[in-house]
């Protein structure tokens, strides 16, 4: 039994919760420890990290991260980075060890801006849409078993795509074509969707779906994790719930069960992953198959971060 079956298959499903087409099945582990970390938004608003563009002239796939406290600091796949050059996302779970300097892949979501904004980067406090992130897991993926490579010109065109279709069928304005500005465009809408979903006892992930499908999976480590980053996960499967209520205004949704999701679990755990050296530290598998694609960040053999689509 590996590390991730082990993990998925100790998990319970809690009781759902839906608004507006959007439904979150809790995924409970009452034996989760307490995490030693940092995430990104508390590293960066402490001021014991920092985020740059790699030297004056930029790079669009990478940028230089800076970890300057005695604590690992983890950036989760597709939360944003705003500022510098232009807005990007992160494009796959990292643990940086204490008192490190790496350079990180991103993926650009402002395509419309090439010009200094800020010399350093601060937390978008967004996630790439729910969508986005599976292409680019897919993309990273390929990349990874083709050349070791996480960031390159087919991802980053995937998530541009996706994107513009954001903006068109929300019709969003934004002159620089941002993803944050396409956020913001439908906050009201968000806002009571981010309120009816709240942390329940001993909850480290979530199962959501829209319109009665499952569409993802996301999985942490601790509980405390899990608190700090179910608003930006509710945010990025709620942007998509919203586009997919405007597209299929006239579908009939299709039902989810608790034990659905078990089996999707189960199923995820048995599946075959593929083994790579992390950024940083740890190891990064990857599921890819005809029936879901997954990520995972495993370091000292427990899952740190786990997302897994179905298709």
């Amino acid at each position: 039994m590996t590390a991730l079956s082990r993990t998925l298959d100790s998990l319970k499903v809690g009781l759902p919760v839906a608004s507006q087409g959007l439904t979150m099945f809790p995924l409970l582990e009452p034996a989760a420890p307490e995490r030693s970390y940092l995430l990104l938004d508390e590293a960066l608003d402490a001021d014991l990290a920092e985020v740059s563009e790699i030297s004056q002239g930029g790079s669009v796939p990478e940028l230089l991260f800076v970890n300057r406290s005695d604590r690992d600091i983890l950036l989760l796949d597709g939360e944003e980075l705003v500022g510098a050059k232009q807005n990007r996302v992160i494009n796959l779970s990292i643990l940086i060890g204490a008192a490190t300097s790496v350079k990180i892949p991103v993926s650009c979501v402002e395509a419309g801006r090439w010009a200094w904004r800020s010399t350093r980067f601060s937390s978008g406090k967004r996630k790439l849409n729910a969508s986005a992130r599976r292409a680019k897991m897919r993309g990273v993926s390929g990349s990874l078993e083709r050349n070791g490579e996480r960031a390159t010109g087919q991802i980053q065109s995937e998530v541009w795509r996706s994107v513009e279709e954001k903006m068109g069928v929300l019709a969003c304005a934004s002159p620089t074509r941002s993803l944050h500005d396409v956020y913001d465009s439908v906050e009201a809408r968000l806002e009571p969707v981010r309120a009816a979903f709240l942390p329940v006892t001993h909850q480290v992930g979530a199962a959501f779906a829209i319109a009665g499908t499952i569409v993802g999976v996301d999985l942490f480590d601790a509980h405390s994790t899990l608190v700090k980053m179910l608003p930006k996960l509710v945010d990025s499967y709620a942007v998509d719930a919203l586009e997919r209520a405007v597209v299929d205004a006239d579908a009939a949704p299709a039902g989810t069960s608790m034990e659905d999701v078990a089996r999707l679990l189960h199923r995820i755990g048995s599946a075959t992953a593929k083994e790579y050296a992390a950024i940083g530290k740890g190891t990064d598998l990857r599921i890819e198959s005809m029936r879901v694609h997954g990520a995972a960040l495993l370091v000292d053999g427990h899952i740190t971060h786990f997302s897994a689509f179905p298709e």
